[in-house]
């Protein structure tokens, strides 16, 4: 087994648990497409498997069995027609384990299953039967159930109300890389840049080892962007389509919905895009809302004091931010955008608010850096409308400390170490004031400013209370 890949240490160890158990074990796989699932199963086994098969997108049910019956073939050595259904596969599969040799787990990885699950495949009942019926029972089977539609494998296996509720032993959420991850990624493959540089390539990819697996040493970071996402039929030219259309089966509602949210930085309520998308108030859009959660495209917020009825919902994948933002509409147009765009006012703009989302996914990087890694906090968000009184504020990251003190967090996006004028001080105390008027809170509130450089320290520079760098965030 490979254990020498980029972070995943803690799936390793699960994987471990769940290859020295006395008992047959069901590990479901999921996270955002291209974030690494099959190849970090298929590292920790060396791609050694007792049976391995892979769901074909957007094929018909004649054509995945014909496919399962193809792997059987291979694996037995035998020749197999293909079965009439789902049932008869895993029967197949059930003879070809039984065969087997059988000196310790035997290893049963199967990708892509939500590609399976075609109408009225009954597949799950199948697949059901044959772990409870029979798998489940040997002692021996380790099947690995891997999907990128979150959705599906949250709601169909996750949330299954049938035999296979709650029979999970291993639920494997893999996650993107953090800073460091990447960081670490990067120079394994050459790509050595400053810190400023990884964090704006993170602001732009995330951290999908696919989308960073594109980028080349020769380059420089502006050259990597325009080739991969400018050029003419670029490294990642179509991917917008590619990633909703294979992760929702009907997803021009999703998309109509995070287009929305990239209009606003601070995000919508439901109200707001029903309005904006012309979408029913109903269920369906309840469940297009709940995917996109669940694949980790948008966020709802959690505000200050927990009003369920002023609950914002953000778009928070950083390549959907970029599509919007500068791909969709200027593809092919300018093949050294990026490069030529270095000094526009909205690039500087579009830095600073993807720099808050940034901060917002290493919130734990900032807890530790401003001492309070131990104390039990909730992070949320609140905002004010204003009113004849006073005017509109908004925080984007408050963390409510059981020590009774709340910090209210300035993330700030610069070359250089970030200077406090007294406008801005002045600006600071107002929202401040604000936020203790109007949500009556008598907690102490401490400022902390994330900045990528730090603090230039000069005589307003005592307002802030504690400071966040980007080497903080790398930690």
């Amino acid at each position: 087994m490979k254990k020498d890949i980029i972070g995943r240490k803690y799936e390793f160890e699960l994987l471990d648990g769940a290859m020295s158990s006395a008992e047959s074990e069901l590990i479901i796989v999921y996270g955002r497409r291209r974030v690494g699932k099959t190849y970090l199963v298929n590292q920790y086994f060396s791609n050694q498997f007792a049976f391995k098969f892979t769901g074909v997108y957007n094929q018909p049910t004649a054509v995945q069995l014909e496919r399962f019956a193809s792997q059987i073939e291979e694996y037995s050595g035998t020749s197999h027609t293909a079965p009439e259904n789902w049932f008869k596969a895993f029967d197949m599969l059930k003879h070809l384990l039984k065969a087997a040799p059988s000196e310790g787990k035997k290893v049963v990885f199967i990708d892509e299953m939500p590609w399976l699950d075609t109408t009225d495949s009954n597949f799950v009942a199948a697949f059901e039967q044959f772990w409870n019926g029979w798998a489940s029972a040997e002692g021996n089977i380790v099947l690995i159930a891997c999907g990128s539609a979150t959705s599906w494998m949250t709601d169909t296996l996750l949330g299954h109300k049938g035999g296979l509720f709650n029979r999970s032993a291993l639920r494997m959420y893999v996650r993107p890389f953090s800073l460091k991850e990447t960081e670490e990624y990067l120079i394994s493959r050459g790509v050595v840049w400053t810190r400023y540089d990884v964090a704006l390539c993170y602001m732009i990819m995330g951290g999908i080892p696919f989308y960073l697996k594109q980028l080349q040493p020769r380059w420089s970071f502006a050259q990597n962007i325009d080739n991969i996402f400018f050029r003419e039929r670029g490294l990642l030219w179509d991917e917008f389509t590619h990633l909703y259309n294979t992760l929702f089966k009907q997803p021009s509602n999703h998309v109509a919905v995070v287009e929305a949210l990239a209009t606003k930085k601070m995000g919508l309520t439901r109200k707001e895009i029903i309005q904006a998308t012309k979408l029913n108030d109903n269920g369906n859009l309840t469940q297009i809302l709940n995917n996109l959660i669940n694949s980790e495209f948008i966020r709802p917020y959690r505000f200050f004091g927990n009003k369920k009825k002023d609950t914002i919902y953000q778009l928070t994948d950083f390549y959907t931010m970029f599509y919007f933002n500068y791909i969709k509409g200027n593809y092919g147009r300018d093949e050294n955008f990026w490069a030529n765009s270095v000094d526009n006012p909205s690039r500087r703009a579009w830095a600073g608010y993807t720099f808050e989302q940034l901060c917002l996914c290493h919130i734990s990087q900032v807890r530790k850096a401003i001492g309070i890694g131990a104390v039990q906090c909730e992070t949320s968000a609140w905002f004010h409308r204003g009113d004849e009184n006073t005017k509109g504020a908004q925080i984007d990251l408050l963390i409510d400390r059981r020590d009774r003190v709340i910090n209210i967090c300035e993330a700030k996006f610069s070359v250089n170490e970030y200077a406090i004028d007294k406008d801005y001080v002045e600006a600071l105390q107002r929202k401040m004031e604000t936020f203790r008027t109007s949500t009556k809170t008598n907690k102490a509130l401490q400022l902390t400013l994330i900045t990528t450089q730090g603090l230039k320290h000069n005589k307003y520079s005592n307002c802030v209370q504690s400071t966040v760098t980007l080497d903080d965030l790398f930690s």
